[in-house]
Order: structure tokens, then sequence, then C-alpha cells
């Protein structure tokens, strides 16, 4: 029926005719730019899954390969899973700290959020650091964790600290200025 009825309005009105095959080729346009759309969205979800595989695949790997487990311990040989740390861990194990800090109670916050994200900033810079060979030999303490072992001296020593002068300065004495082999 609709094809007598398209015939007939074919034959009575030309202008009906070139509208509907106006129509025609609009959805034809549409239906080949959904197409193309639903290509695109399709490549950029299989980019997208590919790198994110890749990235998570080199992740898992570093992490297996540098035995990253270990660091989130409280044990003090996680520290030298890299050989720039034997000497820092040698000295710590002969030093009088041993029978009462570990590497985190002076290199790590207090708090909980303060810890792991400390930890996650170090490990990430470490990483880096050690995959690219960027690092001094010896290695050297940052400004970042300079402040954390500074905080964290005080804190153990805060009642010897109360009996104790230090000389003031204009800027800022910290304690590892002066005591800088205590710990290790």
């Amino acid at each position: 029926m609709s094809v007598y009825i398209y015939k007939k309005l074919s034959f009575e009105n030309s202008s009906l005719l070139s509208v509907y095959i106006k129509i025609q080729n609009l959805q034809e346009v549409n239906m080949s730019t959904n197409i193309r759309n639903k290509k695109v969205s399709c490549t950029l979800v299989v980019i997208f899954v590919v790198i994110t595989g890749v990235v998570c695949g080199l992740g898992s790997y570093t992490f297996i390969y540098a035995n990253g487990v270990s660091y989130l311990s409280n044990d003090p040989k996680s520290c030298i899973n890299c050989h720039v740390m034997r000497e820092q861990f040698i000295d710590w194990n002969h030093s009088s700290h041993k029978a009462f800090a570990s590497c985190n109670d002076c290199h790590a916050p207090r708090d909980f959020i303060g810890k792991w994200s400390s930890k996650g900033i170090n490990g990430w810079n470490h990483s880096l650091a050690f995959t690219t060979g960027n690092f001094p030999d010896p290695i050297r303490i940052n400004n970042f964790n300079k402040k954390i072992v500074q905080d964290n001296c005080v804190g153990c020593h805060k009642t010897f600290l109360n009996n104790t002068i230090h000389q003031k300065t204009q800027n800022e004495l910290r304690c590892i200025e002066c005591h800088r082999d205590i710990g290790h």
C-alpha cells in the first residue's frame, strides 16, 4: 500500500518526490556519520584499554621486580633493596638508635595520612631516580624529608630538648645540621 501511495504521490506532485529523496539522503548521511562515530568511539576505547594495560603491566612488573611489598612494612631491611642505602643501613645497625627506632620512625611522619602519602611521594621519586640513574651518590636527603626528620627528632627528644639550650640563629637550626651521623 505504501508503494502505491508513493507512486500516486510521485505522479501527482513532483515536489513531494524531491522532498522524499532529500529526506532519504539525509537519513543515509546520518547513518554513515553514526557508523563513523561508532568506529571512532571503538578505536578510542581500544587505544585507552591498550594504554591502560601497558601502564598497569609495567607498573606491576616494576612493583614485583623492586620488591614493592617490602616498602609497605616497617622492616629496615626493605631500605637496602637499593644498593645506595647499604652504608646507611650498616651505620644504623651499629648505632644506638637501632634499639629504639626503625627507618620509618625517623623518615616517615607519625600520622597515618602523612606516613602513607610521604611513602608514596618518596616511592615515586626513588623509582624515577633509580630507573633513570639520576641520583647523587652518596645519596642526600631533600628538603621535604629534612622537615619530616626534624619533626621526628623533636617529637622523640622533646623532653630532652626542653632542658637543653640550643643556640638560636636567624635561620631555624635543624637537628641534623649538628647531629648528622647520629641515626646512621
